[in-house]
């Protein structure tokens, strides 16, 4: 009874909002709201939720629909001052013994879950329908993971967009053999190493099996014109001309939304930080490394093993953020090699599962991020001014780690012929960024993009929100003339 009191109150509080707030690019004074739909991993989310900030300082209501688990985690990504104008909506999914509410997002499941996961989305279509019939959304904006979105909401004739979670030169590089076959992919610093490309093909041909036959092409040119928009989480500031050739290949309309940067004073999670950041204000300005590897992948015990002695030879400051599956009790203690951190002392931090990143990679005395080069967290170290020491494991990582190196922001550590890392290319980049000319040079430069970035950040975002109220403009138009 009482959470029904609370609901209420809330939706009363909203409807107070939104009857008394006006957008201020539209001309009919009304508010436009977006019903806002991502994949269900932390690295789709995030992107999603710096976007829907974006819309609602810009007068917008958004609903953003994820599972109980995630908007846990979402919830505490939101400042109180877009409390009335961000709603969190939950989706359900079915219950399947293999998949409990708790793996209902793609953050630190067995990675062979995954497929299962995506099909629960996809079973859990009818609640979506209910969603949008209580909602009435003027737009949604959805995943490329899950297509059928679009469709729910096009037969309600509400207009779907595209946010694309990637970078502007990995979805270049993968639609150019579909778009040009047999020509030669004209931006010669992109590329897969051989075993890239073999690990790639695998890929390719388990996600052609578990592709779901009634999923359309999402870049289907039949259709409409006015609706070709595609929003992309990237900015011209670093991707300018691989936003172009991309635009090319598809021939629709790309609208650039900025870097996906959360803010740092949302990050806070209590003495760890505190005792993280205390540790890190001890260190000498660029003297320390921050290594993390994102919410999705795992190291093998021989990578992370050559990763603890490539930084017990570098000699330079770490925090490490290590992860293990959901399920697996391992103590981080017996997973390291015997003795490192007695051998390591002062001079490095193991973190298990999660750490401030943001309040970490904005830290004077960090001089440098090894990353996994996720797009989401190659975009906030150069948004915060901090060099990257590339080690991509696997989907759009490589080709992001080849674009950072090609902007001269990164350096890269090179797995040999069978996929595997070794200490002693970890430790020479890591010295080489850290302690050497190189890492000046790479300072110098990431900086300069930063600024970049800063300058252009409200400028795209803005052509960006034309562009949606346009579309819901002539919508709205046309349903009126049905």
């Amino acid at each position: 009874m009482l959470r029904a009191i609370l609901l209420t109150s809330q939706t009363a509080i909203a409807n107070l909002f939104l009857s008394s707030f006006s957008i201020f690019m539209d001309t009919e004074q009304s508010i436009l709201r977006v019903l806002m739909f991502p994949w269900l991993a932390y690295g789709h989310i995030s992107p999603y939720l710096t976007v829907a900030k974006k819309l609602a300082c810009r007068g917008f209501y958004v609903y953003l629909c994820s599972t109980p688990v995630n908007l846990n985690f979402i919830k505490k990504k939101i400042p109180q001052k877009y409390s009335f104008s961000i709603q969190l909506v939950e989706f359900h999914l079915p219950d399947l013994p293999e998949l409990p509410p708790s793996y209902h997002t793609t953050n630190g499941i067995p990675p062979h879950l995954n497929y299962t996961l995506k099909k629960a989305l996809k079973m859990s279509k009818p609640n979506f329908y209910k969603i949008i019939e209580n909602l009435k959304p003027n737009m949604l904006i959805y995943d490329i993971l899950q297509p059928w979105a679009k469709e729910v909401a096009n037969s309600y004739n509400i207009p779907a967009v595209m946010l694309l979670t990637f970078s502007a030169a990995m979805l270049s590089y993968i639609f150019h053999p579909v778009k040009k076959p047999g020509t030669e992919f004209p931006f010669p610093a992109l590329y897969l190493r051989e075993i890239e490309r073999q690990r790639r093909e695998e890929m390719m041909e388990k996600a052609a099996k578990e592709k779901d036959p009634d999923d359309k092409d999402p870049f289907a040119e039949e259709e409409e014109p006015m609706n070709k928009i595609i929003l992309i989480s990237t900015s011209r500031a670093t991707e300018a001309k691989y936003i172009d050739y991309f635009t090319e290949l598809i021939q629709w309309k790309i609208a650039p939304v900025g870097p996906p940067v959360q803010e740092t004073t949302n990050e806070y999670d209590g003495d760890l930080d505190d005792d993280l950041i205390d540790w890190l204000g001890k260190k000498y300005e660029n003297s320390t490394v921050f290594v993390s590897f994102g919410s999705q992948y795992f190291l093998s015990k021989e990578d992370l093993e050559e990763i603890a002695l490539g930084l017990e030879l570098s000699n330079v400051n770490f925090i490490w953020v290590v992860r293990f599956p959901k399920g697996e009790e391992v103590r981080v203690e017996e997973a390291l090699p015997e003795g490192f951190l007695e051998r390591i002392g002062d001079r490095g931090r193991v973190v298990n599962g999660w750490a401030p990143q943001l309040r970490i990679l904005s830290h004077p005395s960090t001089g440098g991020f090894v990353s996994h080069c996720g797009w989401n967290s190659v975009m906030e170290s150069i948004d915060f001014g901090v060099p990257i020491i590339a080690l991509p494991m696997h989907l759009d990582q490589p080709i992001n780690a080849r674009l950072i190196v090609e902007l001269g922001v990164a350096m890269e550590i090179v797995r040999d012929d069978e996929g595997k890392v070794h200490r002693g290319e970890v430790a020479q980049v890591v010295k080489s960024v850290i302690c050497e000319k190189t890492g000046e040079n790479l300072r110098n430069k990431v900086r300069e993009i930063s600024e970049n970035l800063k300058k252009k950040r409200e400028e795209e975002m803005d052509a960006a929100v034309g562009e949606l109220v346009q579309l819901c403009k002539t919508s709205k138009s046309n349903n009126m003339m049905l």
